[in-house]
């Protein structure tokens, strides 16, 4: 007995003082999503409180070169919108949604593209990213709000 008490002290022990675990894609996209859900939910165009506003969210176009999915790139925005502190409600955009809507509606459109070639570091290599966002009325071609995020993405966490 005295010798579980000693493994399982030793075992939660090693959990407890192990170092932080390497980012993983998903933290990686989730700092970009970030990044955009605090452009997006701070723009004029949302009325405020964004509590009352629905955001649509339509399928990302994702460029190939930078490794993953459209979908990848589509949970991790919807995690980081609905982690906004008084943010909008976020849906998924549908094809039937695309007449009409309601005052509150808005749909984003997103797009990521490599800008440029790998960056090559002693340690690491970079992924140079351009993400383009509109914000749109639901019925409506014209945005109303566009913005652009450019960065790098480690791409050895993804």
């Amino acid at each position: 007995m005295r010798y579980l008490t000693l493994l399982l002290t030793l075992l939660l022990a090693g959990c407890a003082g192990s170092p932080q675990q390497p980012a993983t894609a998903r933290q990686a996209l989730l700092g970009l999503s970030e990044r955009a859900a605090d452009q997006v939910t701070a723009t004029p165009p949302l009325a405020r409180p964004a509590v009352d506003q629905v955001l649509l969210l339509a399928m990302p176009e994702v460029d190939a070169r930078l490794g993953f999915t459209d979908e990848r790139l589509l949970e991790s925005l919807t995690r980081a919108l609905l982690a906004v502190s008084s943010g909008p409600q976020v849906l998924e955009w549908r094809e039937a949604m695309a007449q009409g809507g309601h005052d509150n509606q808005w749909r984003l459109d997103t797009r990521l593209m490599a800008d440029g070639p790998r960056l090559r570091l002693s340690d690491r290599e970079l992924l140079p990213y351009r993400l383009n966002l509109e914000l749109r009325r639901t019925g409506r071609d014209e945005p109303a709000w566009r913005a652009e995020i450019s960065g790098a993405l480690d791409a050895t966490a993804l």
